[in-house]
């Protein structure tokens, strides 16, 4: 019944988003070039492609840039164990689109990730002809859940979290989410946490739950020699100091606390990565407002280099920096922000952390670090300068923090293998049944 209304009111409510839909089309960089798979519509010569030789592969869907980067990280664990299957992934952004097309394997064809529109699903689950569905982390959607059920495809949700936001809204409309709960073979789930609130949704899935752990934490560090950032700050040896995936008003804190310091470091330079790199037009006039000179690299314009502070509103590129950065600034941390990126990236490289007192969305990851002391916390945002001033000015402070971090997700990692192993068993079900 709950079913047949969303496919009902789906087409009605979608025009409501499409002038989104269209916005972020046009503003958010990434490969656009077969959006029109969105809907459902394949290229001719992608149809021959995915009819010749991609039948019967399994259906990874990830759908931004950092779950795109795990499905990646599980492909190729996966493949050490089976190089012989091959696999179809699915993104929902453009910008994901972009980074799974350069990083895919050879047995692994990228694809965009249809609406949850009926007609839509249907017509990508006839093209591709999958035999199973992994979806990443809580991307729930209906039409596409049921449809793949409906054709006895293996359904797995990996690396799931029920963050403290989403669980309020599972839990009451429960009678809805239930059943797409129930159609899944496997679910892997991050914490006790997580397991017990997805148990409070579906009950009758005890058998079907395994704790496995945060693959995030397994991750490899990006190979080679980082971002340079000397064409921008000069070639001369400059502090960077990176603030990583901010969400507004972070970036204005960060700039006020940074002209308060600045003068005290007069090598150090900032590097600012906005989450959403569309947002590059208003953090750029935010930053010239302030005095400091800036180069917008999208762009590839600002001041006469070398600058104070690089604007990096592109994407893609977030891991290197990290990896060439001295101390790193965690968004969505700050300025009313709570519920926080991925901080397990740079605490995996070994990078000195500030972020605020809570990490909603990584709080796993959070707590570990906060337990060995790994972790530079600033309780209210006007201590931002001095946690600043504290790492800026003590180099053996900054390799202690880092070293810490480094260490406590080495200690969390394994994740990923058990993964691996629960699809692979899920996998020879399939083999079974046939």
């Amino acid at each position: 019944m709950f079913l047949f209304l969303y496919r009902l009111l789906f087409p009605v409510i979608f025009l409501f988003f499409i002038p989104g839909i269209v916005l972020k089309l046009i503003r958010r960089p990434g490969y656009k070039k077969s959006y029109a798979e969105r809907f459902g519509f394949f290229s001719k010569d992608r149809k021959r492609i995915l009819k010749g030789n991609w039948q019967k592969a399994i259906w990874i869907h990830s759908v931004s840039v950092g779950e795109t980067n795990l499905a990646l990280t599980v492909i190729r664990r996966w493949n050490e164990r089976n190089p012989d299957r091959k696999y179809i992934l699915s993104t929902t952004t453009t910008t994901a689109q972009e980074i799974a097309r350069n990083k895919a394997p050879e047995n692994v064809f990228v694809i965009f990730c249809p609406l949850d529109s009926y007609g839509c699903v249907r017509r990508t689950l006839n093209l591709l002809n999958p035999t199973a569905l992994v979806i990443f982390e809580t991307e729930l959607w209906p039409n596409m859940i049921a449809m793949a059920h409906a054709r006895n495809m293996k359904l797995a949700l990996v690396n799931t979290r029920i963050s403290d936001k989403s669980f309020k809204g599972y839990r009451r409309f429960r009678f809805f989410f239930r059943p797409m709960l129930e159609a899944f073979d496997l679910i892997c789930a991050q914490t006790e946490l997580d397991k017990e609130r997805l148990l409070q949704i579906a009950p009758a899935m005890a058998e079907h739950i395994a704790v496995n752990g945060n693959i995030k934490f397994d991750q490899t560090p990006p190979q080679g020699p980082g971002f340079d950032f000397s064409p921008y700050f000069g070639k001369e040896g400059k502090t960077v100091v990176l603030a990583a995936s901010t969400h507004a008003p972070e970036e204005e804190l960060i700039v006020n606390s940074w002209l308060k310091v600045k003068n005290t470091y007069p090598d150090a330079r900032l590097a600012i990565v906005p989450r959403h790199a569309e947002r590059g037009g208003e953090i750029e006039k935010l930053i010239h407002a302030s005095g400091l000179t800036c180069f917008r690299k999208s762009c590839q314009s600002g001041d006469t280099l070398p600058v104070d502070c690089l604007l990096a509103d592109t994407t893609g590129e977030l891991a290197k920096m990290i990896l060439s950065a001295d101390l790193v600034l965690m968004g969505k941390t700050l300025a009313g922000n709570h519920e926080g990126q991925n901080i397990i990236e740079p605490a995996i490289m070994g990078k000195p952390i500030i972020c605020g007192p809570e990490l909603t969305n990584f709080r796993q990851a959070m707590d570990a670090l906060k337990r060995q002391n790994a972790v530079f916390i600033v309780q209210k945002d006007a201590d931002l300068p001095m946690a600043m001033d504290a790492l800026l000015g003590s180099p053996e402070l900054r390799f202690q923090y880092g070293e810490r971090a480094r260490v406590t997700m080495l200690e969390n990692q394994g994740a990923l293998n058990k993964t691996v192993t629960a699809l692979e068993n899920m996998m020879h079900t399939v083999q079974a049944d046939v």
